[in-house]
């Protein structure tokens, strides 16, 4: 635990300075007066991430990496220390004189800190983390990009944003093990967010946001016990939820300015680069585009596209050095005829089976199955839970479509949520019709029916405020109190849960270094005089057996070294 106190601390001052130090910049080109401060930290994360895939096609990100990063940070704050050193003097003094409850929240951030490093130190690692996560983050630690590694196995060329993210912060350069905390930092910032729901309790008004924040403290219950896992789903539901968040934080601020909405926009860009399927977060971007079109901003539009551009390039350069694709496993792009680029019929063989997969088959041959066919199956599977929502984001999507389309009078205020309503809406279908396993999207899964039961529940809410006769008046505050009982309800069930089972699950371990890689038999064999391992049994490696991979590979180096790169043995076009 201790070892991932001290990791989450440099998380924080990197994060913190190298977001300050972008967001300050911009700022000074485009007035604007952040209003939250994990605006900085999520800023300093996805560029870190970003940071970090550019370091990758330079060598390993290890020590170098990070003592770059670390002068980035400590010139961003040089540079506007003035400006930064008032900030932070203010944050202290409102603390001190406990203005607006402030010292309280602080001392419940600083349990949630605790408890979070707690459950990052140790817990359940992800059944994939054993399959391939441990052995992408380590050849990023050691070679940094390699090309054709999708040769060596095919999941290794699932190339998401967040294992550089993990190398960059795993401290393997300093000899000891490979530490894995950033997800449990991405939930923690997620838990401060969310403590914003508490304002909305004690005012017995609940907003459309705060439906979005009690889904993500659902989430964050059930993924306590798995959050030391570095998997890619992980990262993308938390920086989804936050995002969404957000965006609803600025519409029900009634913020006019276009900025913080590109922001989010960018930051949608970055979550593509942790887990394509979340592309559709992308539908965002047309609010903001419109109004920069309708203004004729061009500058601003220059920038935001230059900003969108630099997130999503060492995420594209990335795919095509280890895959050879733009997007693997999707031909449908074929941009690129180089030695080491994996067969197209091994990669669409890869493309059905995450299909098929996430409808609960392994059989391939069923990829072409209708919906008719797999779709009761699949969700007879699903939890007690999960059916009753996945039920309720498809029931409120039936409603969303009758209350806008046929809805009767509506004020043009009662659009506001319709863009995220939509965004989240279409996300869960494309899940749905795709790859439905819960955790490549329940993200979307639990949004749906909170932004739009929440974004219909601000609409009502209005009219009765509105409204002059006591008989309305009457049944807001009546539906204010029994829905904020209800959520209170929710969250102490969770909170009595999650405490239970940390409770069952404890054991006096992991206090000072954090849980290792679960590591698995594996044997050897040689290629070309390397030495690589396949599983003894199943298809889990770990970490330790490097390289390795489920089973043996059929492949060529391009060079004489590990790090040239690889191609198929059989590199012939199919």
């Amino acid at each position: 635990m201790l070892s991932v106190i001290v990791i989450w601390i440099y998380m924080f001052l990197t994060t913190f300075l190298v977001g300050y130090g972008i967001l300050a910049a911009l700022t000074r080109v485009i007035p604007y007066r952040v209003r939250h401060m994990d605006s900085f930290l999520m800023c300093g994360l996805a560029a870190v991430t970003v940071y970090a895939q550019f370091f990758s096609l330079l060598g390993r990100v290890g020590m170098a990496a990070n003592l770059l990063l670390c002068l980035a940070a400590v010139l961003a704050a040089w540079f506007d220390r003035h400006r930064l050193g008032r900030m932070l003097c203010g944050l202290c003094g409102d603390i001190r004189e406990k203005r607006s409850g402030k010292r309280g929240k602080a001392l419940v951030m600083l349990f949630l800190f605790l408890l979070f490093a707690y459950g990052t130190s140790r817990g359940i690692i992800h059944y994939d983390t054993g399959l391939y996560h441990a052995q992408s983050i380590r050849w990023i630690e050691e070679y940094g990009v390699v090309k054709g590694l999708g040769n060596l196995h095919c999941r290794l060329a699932y190339n998401s944003s967040s294992f550089a993210l993990s190398a960059l912060y795993s401290m393997a350069f300093l000899g000891g093990q490979s530490y894995h905390c950033a997800a449990g930092w991405l939930a923690y910032l997620l838990a401060v967010v969310c403590l914003e729901l508490g304002g909305s309790i004690s005012r017995r008004r609940l907003r459309a946001s705060d439906f979005a924040r009690v889904m993500c403290v659902y989430y964050l219950v059930n993924l306590f016990d798995e959050m030391i896992s570095p998997a890619s789903d992980y990262f993308m539901v938390l920086t989804a939820f936050y995002l969404v968040i957000r965006w609803l934080d600025l519409t029900e601020e009634d913020v006019g300015e276009s900025m913080p909405y590109a922001m989010l926009c960018v930051l949608g860009v970055f979550l593509m680069t942790v887990k394509l399927s979340a592309a559709l977060i992308l539908f965002l971007t047309v609010c903001p585009a419109y109004r920069l079109l309708r203004d004729r901003r061009v500058k601003e539009i220059m920038l935001y596209l230059a900003l969108g551009v630099v997130t999503v390039l060492p995420f594209l350069i990335r795919n095509v050095l280890i895959s050879g694709w733009v997007v693997y496993p999707f031909t449908q792009i074929d941009l690129f005829d180089v030695p080491w680029k994996i067969p197209r019929g091994a990669a669409d063989y890869d493309a059905r089976e995450i299909q098929v997969w996430g409808r609960g088959y392994t059989d391939v041959t069923r990829y072409d199955m209708p919906v008719s066919g797999w779709l009761p199956g699949w969700f007879g599977t699903l939890e007690a839970s999960d059916k009753l929502l996945v039920l309720l984001a498809v029931l409120s999507i039936g409603v969303l479509l009758l209350y806008f389309v046929g809805g009767g009078k509506l004020r043009r205020g009662d659009f506001r949520y319709l863009p995220v309503q939509i965004t989240v809406a279409a996300s869960f279908l494309f899940w749905l019709c795709t790859s439905p396993l819960m955790r490549y999207g329940c993200v979307w899964v639990y949004l749906t029916p909170a932004v739009v039961f929440g974004g219909i529940w601000d609409a009502v809410r209005r009219t009765w405020e509105s409204g002059t006769e006591e008989k309305a008046a009457a049944r807001r505050l009546a539906a204010d109190r029994a829905l904020t009982a209800a959520v209170v309800f929710l969250l102490l069930y969770k909170g009595i849960a999650l405490c239970r089972e940390t409770a069952v699950s404890y054991v006096n371990d992991y206090w000072l270094v954090q849980k290792d890689y679960d590591n698995y038999e594996t044997v050897p064999y040689e290629i070309h005089g390397v030495t690589f391992y396949y599983s003894a049994e199943g298809d889990r490696v770990g970490y330790e057996s490097f390289p390795s991979a489920p089973a043996k590979a059929d492949l060529q180096f391009l060079g004489e070294d590990v790090g040239d790169g690889f191609r198929a043995a059989d590199s012939r076009k199919e």
